[in-house]
């Protein structure tokens, strides 16, 4: 063992806060937000925390014993980066998100490259923006009560109202850790405490909050503002992601610009983007230009003497491997903003191609088809409450009317979403004759367990729909003895429930507010 003392020349700078200590302060920080996500959106998010806080320390804790390394884990910095990778994930994501997520920060970006202070991006950042890559479908779905439904930004860059008292609280639609005033306030704790450096967060929001007054498209309208400052993860950024020690400047100039380039592409990606998450790619194209910050904004040094520096060091040098990566960022952060927007046109044919397929597969005799009104008034007036009674959480999502070659109604098709699937949310569409015999029954979402809740959208499961004109239908586990009962897939009793109770609702919806309309 080398028991060599390394000695430094004078003068020294010593600080009583350890690593532990600190990571222990902005976990309980973090965790204001964390109890207001649980309280908010149910024990789901809690699983989702526990997971990603689990997965990271038990990742930490492998790769110290196969790498021979000293326990690292103990140091709280996993826990810190597990934390905060859940609070950016949306309550409803399935576990192994959080799980996979906290594998990719700890091992790959932490690990592989040093461990901690080594690291050239934030681990939990990364994590997000290669989850948000490889299951963007999942990633950005949110639901609330059990629907699928748009977050707050979402609307905001849709041009619809937002409630900001919501989002201000975090009991709007969005990720976990959402509550912008319980992220402000451990925030504000860690600035005064000196733990994190004003220059950066401050800078991040003024720069989000300049660009998006002069460029928005409403001005400096108050109310607009707050909208966008409490959405979008830019509280959660400018206090906790980017204030990051290991993957910040040094100096608090450089901590000035940093901060206000965060805040400016942060600012740009949200007007002119297409994605409600694109602060996270403006940190790690930040995180990406501080070598470069550093390289240019050095800190004056104790005992500096004006003309002492090496010539060398002044030169106007730009060390390529800096040049290289800030090319490939800006590259890539361009790309992943315009990408959507290249490809909406054809997403949205793609989307009516699918929604007409289904139509046509429980419609049939129908040519062409239009939205009902009377489901449209009647969808509005349940402002997105669950349907009915007797149903569980179930969601009418919309309703068309089938027309036959001589423009007569020939049926109808109801979209149903059912929320108490094993696994998730079920939709799935319903399809009912002029004269009220279903038709027959399309899925349009079915996530279950392969083999086994899976198997309802087999045609087996889905033909004992079709044909029957009942006012409701019943699930029994002995085999179907009449029209109205419907046998359940063996192991898969919860998916099958679901599925006849949404079935019900859409029969229920058609007798009550479809039958003789449009």
């Amino acid at each position: 063992m080398n028991t060599t003392l390394n000695i430094s020349p004078a003068p020294h700078a010593r600080d009583r806060w350890t690593t532990r200590f600190i990571m222990g302060v902005v976990a309980l920080a973090l965790l204001p937000t964390a109890v207001i996500g649980v309280l908010a959106y149910g024990l789901r998010a809690f699983w989702v925390i526990l997971a990603s806080v689990g997965t990271a320390v038990l990742t930490e804790f492998i790769f110290d014993k196969i790498a021979h390394k000293p326990d690292t884990w103990l140091d709280g910095s996993a826990v810190v980066t597990g934390l905060m990778l859940a609070l950016t994930l949306s309550p409803s994501v399935p576990l192994y998100i959080p799980v996979i997520g906290s594998v990719f920060a700890i091992f790959i970006v932490k690990c592989c490259f040093g461990g901690l202070g080594k690291n050239f991006v934030n681990p939990a950042l990364a994590a997000r923006c290669f989850l948000l890559i490889s299951f963007g479908k999942t990633m950005t779905m949110f639901t609330v009560d059990g629907v699928t439904a748009a977050t707050p930004i979402g609307d905001l860059m849709a041009g619809r109202a937002v409630n900001i008292t919501e989002m201000f609280l975090g009991t709007a639609n969005g990720v976990i850790g959402s509550s912008a005033i319980a992220l402000l306030a451990g925030g504000l704790v860690l600035w005064a405490m000196d733990i994190i450096h004003g220059e950066i967060c401050f800078s991040v929001i003024g720069g989000f909050t300049l660009l998006i007054g002069l460029f928005g498209g409403q001005g400096f309208d108050p109310r607009f503002l707050a909208a966008n400052l409490c959405g979008g993860g830019v509280i959660m950024g400018a206090f906790f992601m980017a204030t990051d020690y290991v993957t910040s400047p040094v100096s608090r100039l450089g901590q000035l610009i940093y901060g206000l380039t965060i805040g400016v592409l942060g600012a740009l990606f949200r007007i002119f983007g297409s994605s409600a998450d694109s602060f996270s790619y403006s940190i790690i194209i930040g995180n990406l230009l501080v070598p470069l910050i550093d390289t240019y904004i050095i800190p004056k040094p104790f005992a500096y003497r004006k003309g002492a520096q090496n010539r060398e060091r002044r030169k106007f040098r730009i060390p390529k491997p800096v040049v290289a990566i800030g090319i490939i960022t800006l590259l890539a952060g361009a790309a992943l903003s315009g990408v959507f927007t290249l490809t909406k046109d054809t997403i949205e044919e793609q989307k009516l191609a699918a929604n007409t397929e289904s139509y046509k597969a429980v419609c049939p005799d129908a040519v062409s088809f239009e939205p009902s009104e009377a489901a449209k008034s009647f969808i509005e007036e349940l402002d997105g409450g669950v349907y009915g009674s007797g149903f569980g959480k179930v969601y009418i999502n919309g309703a068309v009317v089938g027309r036959g070659a001589d423009g007569s109604v020939v049926g109808y098709v109801i979209s149903v979403t059912t929320a108490e699937g094993n696994d998730g949310n079920i939709t799935l569409s319903v399809g009912i004759s002029a004269d009220g015999v279903v038709n027959g029954i399309a899925f349009t979402e079915l996530n279950e367990t392969p083999g086994m809740g899976m198997r309802c959208g087999e045609p087996e499961f889905m033909s004992q729909f079709e044909g029957k004109e009942v006012s409701k239908f019943t699930l029994v586990k002995s085999g179907a003895a009449s029209d109205g009962e419907i046998d359940a897939i063996t192991g898969a009793t919860v998916t099958s429930k679901a599925v006849v109770n949404a079935v019900n609702a859409g029969v229920d919806f058609y007798a009550n507010v479809l039958k003789g309309g449009n």
